[in-house]
């Protein structure tokens, strides 16, 4: 509806200049159609472009076509009295009689007023409806047969009621909501009385096409008027309320938006006076800081373009801080910034023995790499790997290392490690996106050279998230690591000048690829020499310090050391060794602080009073009084150990029963050692029956502890054979190896762990393969001075030297009757 441009309510449509005449819309309220009054048939016909004009109602029309001028004028010198119809088409200008309606209204011309423009605005008000019969006249303007058309009357009645109530509700809906419609216009519509002039008024000022205004002015009976702007009423209440809930939504965010804009200035206001930087400050500071990095130009390029963006933004967003954050963290990370090596080679090597006993290897690759350094002035770090059992100093050598180059020093633990982004970081699009721990620990050191020790690395884990060893490929390759990504940089950094040191206690766990791409240096355990050696060097003096002991308050020989290795711990590393010192040392402050007045001197004897009786029974050399037991040497997560074989014959049907909870290499030891056996049986006097006629058994003790691997197949051989043929194994004496079926001896590893396992359990004789005489000579020759070694190559040598002379045959031990 549009009641604001076709009347006013408590003021004057227009006044004339005395102000004498007034057009009052209340003065019509009780309208009808004027069906009695005599009108000319023959009428002027004035055609309308934009409007239909309906019985009863008054309002402007603005006449600007020469045609319609000469009509008024003529008229308006008359009886004022014109016929008003529409035109089908709205975009003809000079329209013909067949582009007019035929269905009008009969108008009185009420009032003329010449505009300035040359056109005339014209007040008329509608009388009631014709039918246009015949166009008679064409100029100068048209004319023609009108007929009248009476509308059927609003029956009396509660239906009709209601309908009435029913576009009153509606149409006072409508001028409520509407913001240009005043609110005036209630009060014009609670005073229409008569139902009729009621649907022509509202028809008249219904915001809809002109062709639906012609099709309502058409309709005779007022039950279908009134349905027909009912349904009009009814979408334009669902249009207007739709629009105000939009402009409503919209003028919430900007006074929200305004609101923001305001306090953003005023807080940069008050920071100015404070004096305190403003945003637009602070991006100007981070612009002066980059100019001073050592970046190159692609970097440099992405950061300006970030502080470009940061310029644009408001700061109240949240895409601002992720935008800052960024260009931060670009500037914090130390893009070709690089630690000054130390070359003194003698200064390194003197580093390194003081905090550290031993490990000559690693030693001795760092000391190479600084002298190649100081020779090229420029080479790609080495991937080192230092693999080894626990408590051995694989993680702080790494340290060592970094001091002994000068170089900062980040470590970051691998063990657990499932998602690659860890390594590589999130897209930071993401919300709380970070970059990698790769490119933290970088930032973190301040350098883009550092010793960055891999923790663990054979712990890493994979899951739906990703392979992180697979991302370390690339971090650990030094032809592809020159220019790592990290998804949250976006930017290739340079990790080639990285000394990479990863620590592992297994090597089968680590994906072959990355095997490949690393520098293996096997750190074995360490001897009863070697322990005595770090145990009086390194850690007493720790753990003297660490309990505020002064360095004659406590002292211990090496008796007592040893005593203390040998007794309560059982490792191939110091770990434990070490908080059994730091135990000692708690024993000895307490007594100081009692005033005891202790001496300086811990004895052995007084180790069980300090460290109690819960000692660690040690896998001590059983002798083999019976046949069929035969002592192996096998390596464990800490280091080497003794391992008893034992087996037993019961008649039966020839099963092989394997017990001692063996992993499937080990069980396949046993089948090869059996088949080989039954294969050569008649070399050592077994009559092949056995086999069928026995079940054998064999039996490795320990039975909770899970059990794997192939060097033990030619002990598992020994202790059958010993078995069958009831010859004793030698005393002291202990083997290590893998067999073929063709009875081959293969080496196997952790040669140094299980030599070092054989001297702690009073073993003087080894049996080994020939390949793994080289294993043994990497030994200091004085510490297994006291040992013998056998190396064979075949199962047949191993018999040789493990069995004693045979006192009993094997057909008078297992009886064929």
């Amino acid at each position: 509806m549009t009641f604001d441009n076709k009347f006013t309510l408590g003021g004057n449509f227009f006044d004339s200049e005395d102000g004498s005449e007034v057009i009052s819309v209340i003065a019509d309220s009780d309208f009808e159609d004027d069906n009695t009054s005599e009108y000319p048939s023959n009428l002027p016909i004035l055609p309308l472009r934009n409007t239909v004009l309906f019985p009863g109602v008054v309002f402007p029309i603005t006449v600007g076509r020469d045609k319609s001028i000469k009509l008024i004028e003529d008229a308006y010198k008359t009886d004022k009295i014109i016929g008003v119809v529409a035109q089908k088409n709205q975009e003809i200008e000079d329209p013909q009689g067949s582009d007019l309606y035929t269905i009008g209204t009969l108008g009185r011309i009420l009032k003329t007023l010449k505009m300035p423009d040359g056109n005339i605005t014209v007040i008329i008000q509608g009388k009631r409806k014709f039918e246009l019969t015949e166009i008679t006249q064409h100029e100068p303007y048209f004319r023609g047969t009108t007929k009248a058309i009476t509308d059927s009357k609003a029956a009396k009645g509660r239906e009709t009621n209601a309908t009435i109530d029913s576009i009153r509700e509606l149409a006072s809906q409508i001028v409520e909501i509407s913001p240009n419609i005043p609110s005036e216009a209630n009060f014009a519509l609670k005073n229409i009385n008569s139902p009729n002039f009621l649907i022509n008024f509202i028809s008249s000022n219904l915001n809809v096409s002109v062709d639906d205004k012609q099709e309502i002015l058409e309709l005779t009976t007022f039950k279908k008027k009134a349905h027909r702007v009912l349904g009009h009423l009814d979408k334009e209440i669902q249009i207007l309320e739709l629009k105000n809930k939009i402009q409503s939504k919209v003028k919430v965010d900007l006074d929200q938006q305004q609101k923001e804009y305001f306090l953003q200035q005023q807080i940069r206001a008050i920071q100015e006076e404070l004096g305190h930087d403003s945003p637009d400050q602070e991006v100007e500071s981070l612009r002066m800081r980059g100019q001073k990095k050592k970046w190159d130009k692609k970097v440099a390029k992405s950061f300006n373009k970030e502080l470009d963006r940061l310029m644009r933004m408001n700061p109240s967003t949240p895409d601002y801080s992720v935008s800052l954050n960024y260009a931060e963290l670009l500037l914090e990370l130390p893009w070709d910034e690089l630690s000054k090596d130390n070359f003194d080679l003698k200064r390194a090597k003197k580093v390194l023995d003081a905090d550290h006993f031993g490990l000559e290897k690693v030693k001795e690759r760092i000391l190479e790499y600084l002298a190649v350094l100081k020779l090229k002035g420029d080479m790609k770090s080495p991937i080192l790997c230092l693999y080894g059992p626990p408590g051995v100093g694989k993680t702080s050598l790494g340290r060592s290392i970094a001091k002994a180059m000068g170089r900062e020093y980040v470590r970051m633990s691998l063990g657990g490690l499932h998602d690659e982004g860890e390594l590589r970081g999130h897209r930071k699009t993401y919300i709380g996106a970070m970059p990698g721990r790769i490119i933290q620990s970088l930032k973190k050191a301040g350098k883009s050279n550092p010793v960055f020790v891999l923790d663990e690395i054979d712990k890493l884990g994979s899951d739906h998230r990703g392979d992180p060893s697979s991302a370390l490929l690339e971090i650990l390759d030094p032809e592809q690591n020159n220019a790592f990504h990290d998804n949250y940089v976006d930017l290739d950094y340079d990790l080639s000048k990285v000394l990479f040191v990863a620590t592992a206690n297994r090597l089968d766990t680590i994906q072959p690829a990355l095997r490949d791409r690393m520098e293996i240096i096997d750190i074995s355990g360490y001897t009863l020499e070697e322990k005595i050696g770090i145990a009086k060097k390194h850690l007493l003096p720790k753990q003297k310090k660490e309990h505020g002991l002064k360095a004659n308050q406590v002292t211990l020989a090496d008796k007592t050391v040893e005593k203390v290795i040998d007794q309560y711990t059982r490792e191939s590393g110091v770990r434990t060794l070490d908080k059994r010192l730091a135990k000692i040392c708690r024993y000895q402050a307490k007594e100081v602080v009692y005033e005891n007045k202790p001496k300086a001197t811990i004895t052995a004897s007084q180790v069980e009073e300090i460290l109690g009786k819960d000692k660690i029974e040690k896998d001590l050399y059983e002798t083999n009084d019976i046949a069929g037991v035969v002592t192996g040497l096998a390596w464990t997560s800490v280091g080497g150990d003794i391992l008893f074989v034992e087996s037993s014959l019961t008649k039966g049907k020839g099963k092989v029963i394997l017990t001692g909870q063996l992993g499937s290499v080990m069980k396949e030891s046993a089948t090869n050692a059996t088949t080989w056996l039954k294969a050569n049986a008649e070399s050592y006097g077994i009559n092949p029956v056995v086999f069928d006629l026995y079940d054998l058994h064999i039996h490795f003790p320990a039975g909770a502890v899970p059990k794997d691997g192939p060097s033990a197949g030619i002990t598992i051989l020994t202790a059958i054979t010993s078995l069958i043929t009831q010859q004793k194994v030698k005393n002291r004496l202990a083997m290590t190896g893998e067999i073929t079926l063709r009875g081959k001896v293969l080496p196997v590893g952790g040669i140094k762990e299980k030599i070092l396992a054989a001297k702690r359990a009073g073993i003087k004789e080894i049996i080994m393969c020939k390949a793994n005489k080289k294993d043994v000579d990497d030994i200091k020759p004085s510490y297994i001075a006291d040992l013998s070694f056998h190396f064979v190559e075949h199962m047949s040598e191993v018999l040789k030297h493990a069995l004693l002379p045979q006192k009993v045959t094997a057909a008078k031990v297992w009886s064929l009757k």
